[in-house]
């Protein structure tokens, strides 16, 4: 079966360092990391290095649901690039790109076969978007 590749972006209002650390730091993940306001990101560790571990705790906020979205970081190019595994064995690149004082993120990362490929991307534009509010209002 071939895999599908999801594609989503966002260009965010600030320079590139403050996107980098506010998309890498467990203080401000915690912070942006969930699609809808009814969920949160308890806590988070990012151990920003090849072969390091991403964890995050992502769960409704009524406790009725909640998982660890872990991956292990195969390549860190510092305010560039990030690219992870997930534990599924699924792929994630994130680039940032530096456009005069704002910043294009793009991120990619192969479909799961359990949802609809149109509701993961929509889910994964959402946490997109809500890390582009955090990172222009605080």
């Amino acid at each position: 079966m071939e895999k599908t590749v999801i594609t989503i972006t966002a260009t965010i209002a600030a320079g590139i360092s403050k996107v980098w650390e506010y998309y890498t730091n467990p203080v401000h993940i915690t912070h942006w990391n969930f699609a809808t306001e009814d969920w949160q990101c308890p806590r988070a560790e990012n151990d920003l290095r090849v072969g390091g571990k991403y964890n995050a705790r992502m769960e409704a906020k009524d406790g009725s649901f909640g998982f660890d979205f872990e991956a292990v970081y195969e390549e860190v190019v510092d305010q560039k690039k990030l690219t992870y595994t997930l534990a599924d064995g699924r792929q994630v690149t994130t680039e940032f790109k530096d456009l005069d004082g704002t910043t294009k993120v793009t991120t990619t990362f192969d479909a799961e076969n359990e949802n609809d490929v149109e509701m993961q991307r929509a889910g994964w534009q959402a946490i997109l978007d809500n890390f582009k509010k955090y990172v222009e209002t605080n």
